[in-house]
């Protein structure tokens, strides 16, 4: 059991334990691909501007001359110092101007408070010894502190990754955090669920070790009293040990016979091999079968039985239920007592009543009752040789035919109610 209680476990704890892992890698990688997407995109803006710059220089001058000509390239390199500032207000952007010799020749352009000149010079030599072609790089945002676009024998743009870096990994980490503690969340509702899961399987379990239990002590008796009765006869040969002997060996009988029946109940029908029968003929003929028992006890017999009820069903099993009613029914009722059978059709269903006057059914026990070997009166069931297994083999007739039994005391009346749909 504790193995079977550890895999429901870890199933839930795993599948849930994914479906957040799940959740915060799209979270994380959505935020990821935002940033490097951005990040992209102002490089390429940067690259177009430099492009349509440098056409611009090269254009304008062919119609105006002296320093009209340089006044106006002066005034136009002075607004593209300024673009990048101010598109790009959440980053540190540079850019390298390059001669020829594809050696740094200007920094046209960087944002305020960011590196020096000489440590941008350095960057970006570093880039420019590394890089044989044009070539554009965006950075690993967990680990590179910059990216870059790369034009050879013309300029070389470089955006600081820093802010990107920071929300990446600031959010990385919140993750982290929440991962911890949804996780102890998860673990305390996976053990909620495994109880709740297999609760009805530990019910059965233990059921099914009462059973063992109860089944071994009555088939304990009787074997007792058969082999005790069997050694008194090799001593001394008597009618009363041989007697003892077909008793027990009845009991055994019945009771295993019983077993029999609720284990194959229990395994369920097939209510495709039901026929269609007439209940109502059939409930009589039950009835009538044990009044003559119920007159030998003074027993009052009073029954309304709606005539001709179609009902698919095993008619055997219906026989074998009304006995096990009736017979309850007499065996706990009182000297002079009353016994109420009603059958009738309500709406589309059909009720079946077992009313008897008498000993009561005890507070708490309206369940129990039809539980296997349950006896609410353990002295007296077994000096009349019952096992409590009556009522579990109705139980079984009733949940096979997709009904409903319940059982209740009020104002000295036992109430059994079935109720076939």
């Amino acid at each position: 059991m504790n193995k079977l209680k550890n895999k429901v476990f870890w199933v839930i704890f795993l599948i849930l334990t994914v479906f957040l892992i799940s959740i915060l890698f799209i979270f994380n990688h959505q935020t990821y691909r935002q940033e490097k997407s951005q990040i992209e995109s102002n490089l390429t803006r940067l690259e177009d501007n430099r492009i349509k710059d440098e056409h611009s220089k090269l254009g304008r001058p062919d119609k105006i001359e002296g320093n009209e000509a340089n006044s106006q390239i002066s005034e136009k390199n002075e607004i593209n110092m300024q673009a990048p500032q101010r598109i790009f207000m959440d980053a540190q952007v540079y850019t390298i101007l390059l001669d020829s010799n594809n050696q740094v020749k200007e920094i046209v352009s960087h944002t305020e408070d960011g590196m020096s000149d000489s440590e941008i010079t350095t960057l970006a030599n570093e880039i420019i010894g590394q890089q044989k072609e044009n070539y554009t790089k965006i950075g690993n945002l967990y680990f590179d502190n910059y990216s870059y676009s790369y034009q050879k024998y013309r300029f070389l743009t470089i955006i600081d990754n820093t802010v990107a870096k920071e929300r990446v990994v600031s959010l990385l980490k919140s993750s982290l955090l929440i991962f911890v503690c949804l996780e102890l969340v998860i673990i305390y509702v996976s053990i909620k669920l495994t109880s709740w899961i297999i609760k009805p399987v530990l019910e059965t379990f233990e059921k099914q070790k009462q059973f063992i239990a109860d089944a071994s002590h009555e088939l304990k008796t009787p074997i007792a009293v058969i082999m005790a009765s069997s050694e008194a006869l090799e001593k001394d040969y008597e009618t009363k040990w041989i007697h003892n002997i077909q008793s027990e060996t009845e009991r055994m009988s019945r009771l295993v016979s019983n077993l029999l029946d609720l284990a194959k109940l229990e395994n369920g029908a097939n209510q495709e091999q039901y026929a269609l029968n007439n209940l109502s003929k059939t409930i009589e003929i039950s009835i009538l079968t044990l009044e003559g028992l119920m007159y030998e006890k003074n027993i009052t017999l009073n029954y309304q039985i709606e005539e001709n009820i179609q009902f698919r069903c095993d008619n055997d099993q219906m026989k074998q239920l009304m006995a096990i009613l009736l017979d309850n029914a007499i065996k706990h009722s009182s000297k002079d007592g009353e016994i109420v059978v009603l059958l009738k059709k309500e709406k589309s269903d059909i009720m079946l009543v077992v009313k008897n006057k008498g000993e009561g059914i005890p507070k708490g026990s309206e369940e129990k009752i039809f539980e296997r070997f349950y006896r609410a009166d353990e002295s007296r069931n077994r000096d009349e040789n019952r096992y409590g297994l009556g009522l579990a083999i109705a139980k079984s007739i009733v949940t096979n035919h997709g009904g409903k039994i319940s059982a209740h005391s009020e104002n000295g009346y036992t109430t059994f109610q079935v109720i076939f749909k």
